[in-house]
């Protein structure tokens, strides 16, 4: 078991590690930067230290300073969270040169994955199926470029190996506009994430954002917990998910689960992923592995009743999986909206003090938040301020909680998303299940 833990995060999800470690009687260390000496899990951990700054260069994203902390508090472990330094192979692998343990994948499968071409190839070796494409990097040759194109069939879409949140993408619909548009990519990319390395993929018209959550050891064993629906977003930015994905045949759910943990144990996999998937016609095309726990976990938690956080803690200590696949029963279903400060129709961030709050509450309902009467949202993070997680025997039941538990909630002294939430939990599309990823925006008019 791991002695002490520091967490390398903040808001909500640094308070579910640091409570995921003190139901294993682990102790904390919470880092932070000099505007978020005020948050919930700063106050509640063993030992608190300020690393920097408010900007996350200098704070956050600061490895000499995390390390010290690391150093200075006799932590054994760091717990990096989602965002930030989590998909960091760099920060990974100095954490474990250093001597302490990171809680994640090594840095050998964080770059393999963050590498969207490295990634494509481990998972077709492992028999994960994916978007018909160049299967590798593309080259300056147009003749070559264009017979690519062609045996995959157009819309084809530009994709930079390193890029990331929707970043470094561009379809091309003829073969007139391909090599420029390649081109611009490459020069893009190059910009944005210091590697122009591009590669091609057959553009899927209306697909639906479908992953599968998955836990293991590094020894062998590997299971998964299901799949998660995460369609509507905003800008490639998740905005509602839901678990299991809605309306998909069982035995194609069933064959795309045994690849990925068969994935898993093939490139030694350490820790809790997800594998992304772009889901039409019955079939799914990975598009890639996300080597830390997610914002939207907790559906998967609800319906196994598995605590990924506290796994990811036991596979770090060493312990092999706590269970086998067989042991993992799905039940019912869950809701997850994210609740952001930010305009419900603009969208910009909406900084500031939170006069009053009150959460939702009753059976099935879920609060993972940092907010609290008086706490200030400071300008510099993301605009996430909390999730309501909901559960049900069933998809209407689970949906009829949501429901209630957005027209309870109560934020008052800046903007949130909940008008745009309780707008989507009534809309007839979605809660007849399995709208795609251009729905919502279709909805908003962007």
């Amino acid at each position: 078991m791991l002695d002490k833990v520091l967490i390398a995060n903040r808001g909500e999800i640094a308070l579910r590690i640091l409570r995921a470690c003190k139901e294993l009687g682990i102790k904390t260390v919470a880092v932070h930067s000099k505007v978020d000496a005020d948050l919930k899990h700063v106050k509640l951990a063993d030992q608190s230290i300020c690393i920097g700054p408010n900007p996350s260069p200098k704070s956050y994203l600061n490895i000499p300073a995390i390390i010290s902390a690391m150093e200075v508090t006799n932590s054994v472990a760091v717990h990096p969270g989602y965002g930030f330094l989590a998909e960091n192979a760099d920060f990974a692998e100095q954490v474990e040169n250093s001597g302490f343990v990171f809680i994640g994948p090594t840095a050998e499968c964080i770059r393999i994955m963050g590498d969207k071409v490295a990634a494509i190839k481990a998972m077709k070796a492992s028999g994960v199926p994916t978007v018909p494409g160049s299967d590798g990097p593309l080259n300056e040759d147009p003749e070559t470029l264009k017979a690519i194109a062609k045996r995959i069939g157009y819309p084809v879409i530009i994709k930079a190996a390193a890029g990331g949140g929707g970043r470094g993408m561009r379809v091309v619909e003829n073969e007139e506009t391909l090599v420029t548009s390649i081109t611009i990519t490459k020069t893009e990319a190059q910009a944005a994430f210091g590697d122009g390395t591009v590669y091609m993929e057959k553009f899927l018209q209306n697909p639906r954002h479908v992953e599968v959550q998955v836990l293991s050891d590094g020894q062998g064993n590997a299971i998964h917990l299901g799949d998660r629906d995460c369609s509507l977003q905003r800008r490639h930015q998740k905005v509602l998910e839901e678990a299991p994905a809605p309306g998909i045949p069982e035995d194609v759910r069933q064959a795309v689960f045994e690849s990925c943990t068969n994935a898993c144990i093939e490139i030694g996999y350490r820790g809790a992923g997800t594998f992304e998937f772009l889901y039409e016609d019955g079939h799914y095309y990975f598009i890639e592995m996300n080597t830390r726990v997610q914002v939207e976990h907790p559906v998967s938690e609800m319906i196994t009743g598995v605590d990924i956080v506290k796994e990811q803690l036991l596979i770090a200590g060493g312990e092999p999986l706590s269970m086998k696949q067989e042991d993992i029963i799905f039940r019912g279903h869950s809701f997850e909206c994210r609740i952001n400060a930010e305009d419900p129709v603009t969208f910009l961030p909406q900084p500031g003090t939170i006069k009053s709050y009150h959460a939702p509450g009753g059976n099935g309902v879920r609060v993972d938040s940092h907010i609290y009467n008086g706490y200030r949202v400071p300008p510099n993070y993301d605009s996430l301020i909390g999730k309501i997680i909901t559960y049900g025997h069933d998809r209407d039941s689970a949906l009829s909680r949501m429901r209630n538990a957005l027209d309870e909630m109560m934020i008052d002294g800046i903007k949130t998303n909940i008008a745009l939430h309780q707008d989507l939990v009534e809309d007839a599309e979605f809660k007849k299940g399995g709208v795609n990823i251009h729905y919502l925006e279709k909805k908003l008019g962007l």
